[in-house]
């Protein structure tokens, strides 16, 4: 544990500076010379355009939803750039699980926002809110590990990383999978032999069954998460410290640039309040973008599968993604592979269980009965990317392969037919 507590080398004079600069944070912004994060960052001209145009002409539904959509990227990189400031000042263990949590936060908001503005009488955001958690651990398994693993082969002849970060993340990816596929599995079982003489089991008990499992195995999922969570800073700590160390030993001081230029970096202050500032954008822009769902699926050829595993998860990820590049890119294949790996785990046993459980509370039937096909996309998903993890090598090729196994599920699930009737629904 006494590893564990050694904070990140401060850079001098920055111990004395806690209070909020905002022309200073402006400039620390506008003059990072970053060639992933700074065009990302000046599409915030866009976040009050959208906000203004979503809530002055309601009935330009495509507009507002592609320009509300757009908006996200910007404040959803500022999330992750200020995550990785705040890490800075905190243990490496701790601040890797804080770039993390702000990396999700994104989607913990989508979420949220869905499954409290789910109507049964109504259009079901439950469809796309199953699609999206399964296109969230897509999108970091497949589609950021790929272009990781593509661009840290491009730029480095050899990467590898430790069997603890790859090891432990197949490890967990693989039992929480199991836990999410188990009541679809339950389901699809049962569901063509319901309301027959063979079983003494209707449809609707199925549906209520399927609810009641889906709970249970939520109430399980958070347990398992806080008890990774303690593996990860508490008993192996010290592991995790070890091996992120080692990584920066060859990179350029903090506050450096590559060239060896000073960059700024934020204060504690500055870092809170440029996360309650973009997460308060992230929030209303979220809003507007579930509000304007049902219109673009039933006005343009956007399916509800295609929305939830494709286009959602791709901007509420993009901060996770561009950090996790930005490692791989600066020759930390550790950190990065952690940052790709670490949201789907997240997601899997925080996030998803999260969202169960509020639905409990709400009355909604949010479950984890999820549609075949993307059951059978996670699965493959998984054991690829377990595969590619298993013997600690990083190569272009494998980045490659990666990606399009991302790109064949995206063009399946934009011919996937549109649901607008979920039958998991049926149980209350």
């Amino acid at each position: 544990m006494e590893h564990f507590f050694n904070f990140h080398r401060i850079e001098s004079g920055e111990a004395g500076r806690s209070g909020f600069r905002p022309i200073k944070l402006l400039k620390i912004l506008w003059q990072r010379q970053d060639p992933i994060v700074s065009p990302i960052l000046s599409l915030w001209v866009l976040v009050p355009a959208a906000i203004v145009l979503a809530f002055t002409r309601k009935d330009l539904h495509q507009w507002v939803f592609g320009l509300s959509y757009i908006a996200m990227i910007p404040c959803a990189s500022t999330l992750g750039l200020a995550g990785q400031q705040l890490a800075r000042k905190v243990p490496r263990v701790a601040g890797v699980l804080i770039e993390t949590f702000l990396g999700s936060i994104v989607e913990m908001v989508l979420f949220i926002i869905l499954i409290v503005k789910h109507d049964k009488s109504g259009y079901s955001l439950i469809v796309v809110l199953k699609a999206a958690i399964l296109g969230s651990i897509l999108a970091n398994t497949l589609l950021c590990l790929g272009v990781c693993l593509f661009i840290g082969g491009c730029r480095h002849e050899q990467q590898t990383f430790h069997d603890l970060i790859g090891g432990t993340s197949s490890d967990v990816l693989l039992v929480a999978g199991f836990a999410l596929l188990l009541p679809g599995a339950y389901f699809s079982a049962l569901y063509s032999s319901a309301d027959s003489p063979n079983y003494s089991i209707t449809v609707v008990e199925l549906h209520r069954n399927s609810l009641h499992i889906s709970r249970g195995t939520s109430i399980v999922l958070l347990a398992s998460f806080v008890v990774y969570l303690y593996h990860n800073i508490s008993t192996h700590a010290t592991l995790f410290d070890k091996i992120l160390s080692e990584e920066e030993e060859n990179l350029p001081e903090d506050g450096e640039n590559d060239s060896g230029r000073k960059r700024p970096e934020f204060t504690f202050m500055e870092c809170a309040v440029t996360i309650t500032l973009a997460l308060a954008c992230v929030s209303v822009l979220a809003y507007i973008l579930v509000r304007e769902i049902h219109d673009i699926v039933h006005t343009t050829s956007v399916t509800e599968q295609f929305m939830g595993l494709i286009l959602v998860p791709l901007v509420e990820k993009l901060a996770e993604h561009v950090t996790a590049v930005d490692r791989m890119v600066k020759n930390q294949a550790n950190m990065a592979v952690f940052l790709c790996v670490s949201p789907s785990i997240q997601t899997m046993l925080f996030n998803t269980p999260l969202v169960v459980i509020i639905g409990w509370g709400l009355g909604k039937p949010m479950d984890l009965n999820f549609e075949v096909f993307m059951l059978v996309s996670l699965v493959l998903a998984i054991i690829v990317a377990v595969h590619f993890l298993a013997d600690a090598q990083s190569s272009y090729l494998r980045g490659w392969f990666l990606v399009v196994v991302y790109i064949i599920i995206a063009l399946s699930a934009w011919y996937y037919p549109s649901l607008t009737v979920n039958a998991s629904e049926v149980a209350s």
